[in-house]
């Protein structure tokens, strides 16, 4: 069978297992919308987690920018992982303890006020469009790929597909949807790794293969790629051209930011006990780890096929997958000299092939020349990633304007029946709005999710860390340290990432730190402000001092104290 029926099959398969699962479990009240009944067990909600987690810029973007940018592609893996660990050890349990369904909740009641709750749905509000456009893009390349229809339709078919289990299920659909998309997801990442490992080096572990000799030489597979980057004048695979301090500020705004991302915060009040917070901590970051370690193998796999199938090839006879990603617009080829070769190289002038990045991972088996059924199964991988992630965004939006907005500041003596249907009318409105920015995506979703990491890390990341280890720390100090971080990290990005004073290169940026990197500045200049006008202002009151210390408290730790 051909590629297009394969995807057809695998695609459908597991679309009507999704849509099975919603129906199955789909939400009778708030509690069950918002966090599941707080009854999923630790090893499912650990997949549904590591699901949640791995959007599709884990599962497409990653290797492929690691693919290009080689060893400077790592700061993504060091950041991602690194937020996961701090997340999973420092918050999670603690925010279990505290019993609240959302950070700008859980910010609202810690500072008693509904201007710093505001202030939070705000910033949870722009992190969770800003990715959930990008997912909704994903979707689109994936459709338009293997099913081949236009974006524009496959955006409309993944907007439907989360429309019925996000908005039927809430959190509890969304939990044991996620547990199968985890599965789809490692499966289709990982068979590809395997067989394109034991292709090259003959060995069946990927993260060994990466590290090995290539079948039948003594070269060792880094070497053969360094040298490969090296004669087409590209720097060579396993040297970095970033500044050490760039490395390290970016890293850390990638930790601290993935730490304070409120779609992967909500997964832990879905728990029964704050005992199970910990272990389903532990367990989401051992599945993770599977794709997380696997990822630089397959970035070299495809890289070194990739070099070998088309640079100083000629065109005609490349094979089918290179024609088929030609009609997509995400890789390009113009014979500059009319020689009908392929020269791709590192200068700009000469070279006459355009490659997205993106595309690495999906057309990594086609590449390879694996059998069809390979090719369609990493397609549903793709689709899962993204709309595991998608659903986990919608619901993020849709509490945060149902419960934090609604119920908290207007109207608080709403029913649970009507609450529901709030949250309901929320995820529809927010779906609509993904897909909006799916099909007309600003041109800068990148330099967007560089932003929404940086704005999470100078915002939510000091609130939650002082409201959980500083009782001092009062609603005056959080606030004015939240719009201080907030305010200076996203003027340096409109500086230098848009530009709006005029153009700015590299040389311009303040103490050599870029601006995916700035996000690291504005935490500091939180935490400065918030110590500074805390001091300056009243303690908080007895009754939040003494919650502060009950959160905690390690006594009772096995029941959530739910207010």
């Amino acid at each position: 069978m051909d590629v297009q029926t394969w995807t057809y099959i695998i695609v459908g398969v597991t679309f009507a297992i999704y849509i099975g699962i919603a129906i199955w479990s789909r939400a009778g009240s708030t509690k069950d919308f918002y966090v599941a009944g707080g009854g999923v067990p630790p090893l499912a909600n650990g997949m549904a987690t590591a699901a949640d987690w791995m959007s599709a810029a884990s599962f497409i973007s990653m290797a492929g920018i690691i693919s290009f940018a080689g060893y400077d592609g790592a700061v993504y893996l060091m950041g991602w992982t690194g937020g996961y660990v701090l997340l999973a050890l420092l918050l999670a349990p603690y925010l279990r303890k505290f019993g609240k369904f959302t950070v700008p909740d859980f910010i609202g009641d810690r500072y008693y006020s509904n201007t710093a709750r505001t202030v939070a749905v705000v910033c949870a509000l722009f992190v969770s469009f800003t990715y959930v456009a990008g997912q909704m893009r994903g979707v689109g390349v994936v459709f338009s790929r293997f099913l081949e229809v236009d974006i524009n339709s496959g955006v409309y078919i993944g907007m439907f597909i989360v429309f019925i289990y996000a908005v039927l299920g809430g959190m509890k659909g969304i939990t044991y949807t996620q547990v199968a998309q985890y599965v789809i997801l490692i499966f289709a990442f990982m068979v590809p790794a395997i067989f394109i490992s034991i292709q090259l080096t003959n060995n069946p572990i990927p993260q060994l293969g990466f590290g090995g000799t290539i079948n039948g030489s003594e070269t060792y597979l880094l070497d053969k790629l360094n040298g490969l980057h090296e004669e087409l004048g590209f720097a060579a695979y396993t040297n970095g051209n970033k500044a050490l301090i760039d490395v390290f500020f970016i890293t850390f705004a990638l930790m601290v930011g993935t730490a304070g991302l409120p779609h992967v915060i909500v997964r832990f009040f879905t728990v029964p006990k704050v005992s199970d917070a910990r272990i389903s901590a532990g367990y989401a970051l051992v599945f993770i780890a599977i794709l997380y370690t696997t990822a630089p193998a397959v970035a070299a796999f495809a890289r070194t096929n990739l070099i070998q199938t088309v640079s100083n090839e000629e065109y005609a006879s490349m094979p089918g997958w290179f024609n088929n990603w030609e009609k997509t617009g995400l890789l390009s080829f113009t014979d500059k000299n009319n020689d009908g070769i392929i020269q791709y190289v590192a200068d700009a002038e000469t070279n006459e092939l355009v490659i997205d990045r993106d595309i690495m991972v999906l057309a990594n088996p086609e590449i390879a020349n694996l059998p069809n059924w390979v090719v369609a199964l990493v397609a549903a991988g793709g689709l899962a990633a993204a709309l595991s992630t998608a659903a986990g965004l919608l619901l993020v939006i849709s509490t945060s304007v149902s419960h934090d907005l609604i119920k908290k500041q207007f109207a608080p003596d709403i029913s649970d029946a009507k609450e529901l249907w709030v949250a309901r009318g929320s995820a529809v409105i927010a779906v609509i709005i993904a897909g909006y920015f799916g099909i007309n995506p600003p041109g800068f979703v990148a330099a967007v999710v560089a932003l929404a990491f940086g704005l999470a890390a100078a915002s939510f990341f000091p609130a939650i860390i002082l409201g959980i280890f500083y009782q001092r720390m009062n609603k005056e100090g959080a606030i004015a340290g939240m719009i201080s971080g907030l305010g200076i990290t996203l003027l340096y990005m409109l500086i230098f990432k848009f530009n709006l004073f005029g153009e700015t290169t590299s040389a311009d940026w303040w103490f050599g730190v870029s601006p995916e990197g700035f996000g690291t500045i504005g935490m500091l200049i939180n935490f400065a402000v918030s110590f500074a006008v805390s001091s300056a202002t009243k303690a908080p009151p007895q009754e939040v001092q003494e919650m502060v210390d009950n959160i905690r408290f390690p006594r009772g730790a096995g029941e959530a104290h739910n207010h």
